[in-house]
């Protein structure tokens, strides 16, 4: 990311707090995804068209922003980022990131939208590491590397 957009970057913020209120006032959920997909399987009468429909809103979402978003916010890119990776890194980045967050309980939708709004000391304790890591992983990629 070469430019901060911050007027993209608070309409998404508003949009996912949205939607995550609609669920919670709807249906009585928090917007965690890894909760989300983890509770999928195995199949419960009212508990899985919900889950299947949330999780395909996310690209649905994603590239109805990218149709829209360039004419409508000044700074986002009208083509897509440009991903340097293979495929196998891709799939052991996933799978770490999967991992992780069982290991957290959550992840970082979960613990910074939901859990912060509830207040939840386990969230908040998340976010903290969420972010500390982040911060040294900028850190080490901008000034050591």
């Amino acid at each position: 990311m070469h430019e901060f957009a911050p007027l993209s970057a608070t309409v998404g913020g508003l949009l996912i707090g949205f939607a995550a209120t609609i669920l919670w006032l709807v249906n009585g959920r928090t917007a965690g995804i890894s909760n989300i997909v983890g509770a999928i399987y195995p199949l419960r009468p009212g508990e899985t068209l919900w889950r299947f429909l949330f999780l395909a809103g996310l690209p649905a979402g994603a590239w109805l922003g990218f149709v829209i978003a360039p004419s409508v916010l000044p700074g986002v890119p009208a083509t897509l980022p440009a991903v340097s990776l293979t495929t196998p890194w891709l799939i052991g980045a996933g799978l770490l990131v999967g991992t992780g967050t069982r290991i957290g309980r959550g992840c970082t939708s979960g613990h910074g939208i939901c859990g912060l709004s509830r207040l939840s000391v386990r969230s908040f304790a998340a976010v903290a590491a969420f972010m500390a890591t982040a911060a040294l992983t900028v850190f080490i990629e901008r000034h050591v590397l």
